[in-house]
């Protein structure tokens, strides 16, 4: 009879709900933690997990949110039921969002998603003739990865600099300061793929 009333009450969640449950569920097994353990990395009670697990409660935000911090994720990857999101994801050429900086000498667009936490960041950039993009130094470890695509650039990281044509690549320390110059006579296009460690 329970079993039965844990069915009917599933079933009538909303899909967000179900698929939170389910989550929580696949997340803590998967991880290898007892209900006991998931309450004591989350600080929700052990009860409150069991009614979420079961379906019989609907979490604040803020139990959500503390959920999904105890497994590492955000609250959006707590409750997306990953077999029914798409595998591929688009960022259309023309997305404003992804335009990272435009103006008459220099145009950055983002090509990696912006919503992922990431380790990486890959960018196309375009230079006029004669600009540079000069930057500060990154965070500690952080090294970029630049392959001509179009032009000539003078590539410079503290005092050590090279020169690179079309199809030419080169990785450099980003921690320290470095700049990127166009010394061609038309736009430079590139592709940077910046890593942080």
């Amino acid at each position: 009879m329970v079993h039965e009333q844990n069915q009917a009450s599933v079933k009538n969640m909303d899909p967000i709900q179900q698929a939170l449950c389910k989550r929580v569920r696949e997340l803590r097994k998967k991880s290898h933690r007892t209900l006991e353990q998931l309450s004591a990395d989350s600080g929700v009670s052990r009860s409150m997990l069991s009614q979420i697990e079961r379906g019989e409660t609907n979490p604040t935000l803020a139990v959500g949110f503390r959920i999904a911090r105890a497994f590492g994720i955000s609250l959006g990857e707590l409750v997306e039921d990953p077999s029914l999101s798409s595998t591929i994801e688009i960022i259309r050429g023309d997305d404003p969002a992804y335009l990272y900086r435009s103006d008459d000498n220099c145009h950055i667009r983002t090509l990696s998603p912006l919503q992922m936490e990431k380790d990486i960041e890959v960018y196309e950039l375009r230079l006029a003739p004669s600009s540079e993009l000069d930057s500060s130094p990154h965070y500690q470890g952080t090294r970029e990865f630049i392959t001509i695509q179009k032009g000539s650039a003078r590539v410079r990281s503290e005092n050590d600099e090279c020169i690179l044509k079309k199809n030419d690549s080169a990785h450099y320390r980003a921690d320290v300061r470095h700049a990127i110059k166009n010394i061609g006579h038309g736009e430079l296009v590139a592709f940077l793929v910046v890593t942080y460690k």
